[in-house]
């Protein structure tokens, strides 16, 4: 199989006149830094610490999924208010709950840039080109990163049409009918839905689940990101992101989530080709294959359809996993030389 360079491959997909779409894993973070963006860091920043009681809890519950054990703790918390139980145990729960919250937002501070403007502008320039590429062919940018980096790309760079699928709702419509100022909710998920092109299949650290609304944090004059996610932290609002697990526990959380399972069904009826950066496909990555094989026997989409699936690799090790694999993708697949896409301008 030969290794292409990207330029090559968008040479000849921009002749196809068809979309291509973008699959980022971990590596498109690495790229910017290899050291604070290693896979699963934020939970092998916290475990690091060796605290017993945050520890155990990962342990007991067998997970390495903060959203998961967050929601247990509160659940757990509220039966034995319910059955009575004593204070103690009671004061133990809240203890650990607030050290699992605290340990999760110095995880996020520790391997974070401070905020969007910390990141060089030549960068952010960069990475905005890399990813208009992939909006201005029609097609979609998938991610299984739970950080903030394209967020913050999008938020500070205008990616023309770059659409997430959030938006504000008139919260006083018969008011305003009537001639009155308008009241506008959060930003909720659902509002530009039809037009989104931009999926966190894994969630990310900015969205979250109200309970009622899927709701994404933005920056204020007054408030830095991480402030704003530690407010909603104390409120009993998790952030939405799929940490670990193999394939199956992966796909079963991402269906337990509407947010997330749309994302998933629209990576799963993805157009054209689908270039990856930064995504190895191991061992626990079998529902994303399964995605781009349903992608590729779209019943309802011959044509259009996905054509192939073009795999950014770093190294011949990557090249030789992936031609191992090859035969469980449906679809035409051809591997690049990822060292050759530019993404942070560097």
């Amino acid at each position: 199989m030969e290794i292409m360079s990207f330029e090559e491959v968008i040479t000849y997909l921009h002749k196809k006149s068809r979309p291509y779409s973008l699959l980022m894993g971990n590596g498109f973070s690495m790229a910017y830094d290899n050291e604070i963006f290693s896979y699963n860091a934020l939970y092998n920043f916290l475990t690091s610490r060796d605290d017993q009681l945050i520890n155990k809890l990962f342990d007991v519950i067998k997970t390495k999924n903060f959203e998961l054990v967050m929601q247990q703790l509160d659940t757990t918390l509220a039966l034995l208010k319910a059955f009575g139980s004593d204070d103690k145990l009671q004061s133990d729960i809240i203890l650990a709950s607030k050290k699992l919250k605290d340990g999760l937002l110095s995880s996020i501070h520790k391997l974070h840039p401070e905020h969007v403007y910390k990141i060089p502008e030549k960068k952010i320039i960069a990475c905005a080109e890399f990813l208009n590429l992939f909006i201005k062919s029609g097609g979609h940018v998938f991610s299984t990163n739970y950080d903030m980096l394209l967020y913050w790309t999008l938020m500070r760079k205008h990616v023309e049409n770059a659409i997430d699928g959030f938006g504000r709702e008139i919260e006083n419509l018969d008011e305003v009918l009537r001639g009155e100022t308008a009241e506008y909710s959060d930003l909720v998920w659902g509002p530009n839905i039809e037009n989104q092109n931009i999926h966190y299949l894994h969630g990310a650290l900015h969205i979250f689940d109200s309970g009622v609304d899927i709701e994404k944090e933005q920056y204020d004059q007054s408030n830095f990101l991480l402030e704003k996610i530690k407010k909603r932290l104390d409120r009993g609002s998790y952030p939405i992101f799929v940490t670990a697990g193999n394939g199956d526990e992966k796909l079963s959380h991402i269906r337990h989530n509407r947010y997330l399972s749309h994302c998933f069904d629209k990576l799963s009826s993805v157009d054209g080709s689908l270039i990856t950066f930064g995504f190895n496909f191991g061992e626990y990555d079998e529902h994303i294959i399964e995605a781009i094989n349903k992608a590729t026997h779209a019943q309802n989409k011959t044509p259009p359809k996905l054509w192939s699936v073009y795999i950014g690799v770093y190294s011949d090790n990557d090249a030789e996993h992936i031609r191992s694999i090859q035969s469980k993708f449906h679809a035409k697949v051809k591997i690049f030389d990822a060292k050759t896409v530019n993404v942070w301008g560097v």
